[in-house]
């Protein structure tokens, strides 16, 4: 028998965007861009990289663990002593591009977990505005 409070689960929120894989990962790895629709950050596209996302509540540390450019990124979310992983996976679709994006590491009854579920889907909406403004055509 599993102890169902044991497992880990994950938040999963998934978007076809009509803007090209190219212009999406802009927005997933330059700081400026990531400010505008996640939070204020240190970010740099580096396998390795430590860096923060600073909100008005507090920070969250995080370190790059996988960089594929117009593909995939991952990175660690560590806040107020609970780590997860963030995927974002993108895939062609049509003209435009799936962006699927995971954070992983959450037990179902944790606070993080809930915020998170609300959270993520406010988060690609404020991405979706950054894209549709954006220049580069990508």
């Amino acid at each position: 028998m599993t102890d169902t409070a044991t497992e880990l689960v994950s938040v999963v929120v998934e978007r076809e965007m009509p803007f090209a894989p190219q212009k999406v990962w802009r927005a997933l790895t330059e700081p400026h861009l990531i400010g505008e629709w996640l939070m204020k950050n240190d970010f740099k596209p580096v396998m390795g990289h430590r860096f923060d996302l600073t909100a008005d509540w507090g920070t969250v540390n995080c370190q790059v663990r996988t960089l594929e450019p117009n593909k995939t990124l991952s990175y660690t979310w560590a806040v107020f002593g609970h780590e997860t992983v963030v995927t974002w996976t993108l895939s062609p679709a049509g003209t435009g591009t799936l962006l699927r994006m995971e954070q992983f590491g959450f037990r179902p009854n944790h606070q993080a977990y809930h915020g998170a579920k609300a959270g993520w889907p406010r988060f690609f909406t404020a991405l979706e505005q950054v894209l549709a403004r954006i220049d580069g055509g990508l």
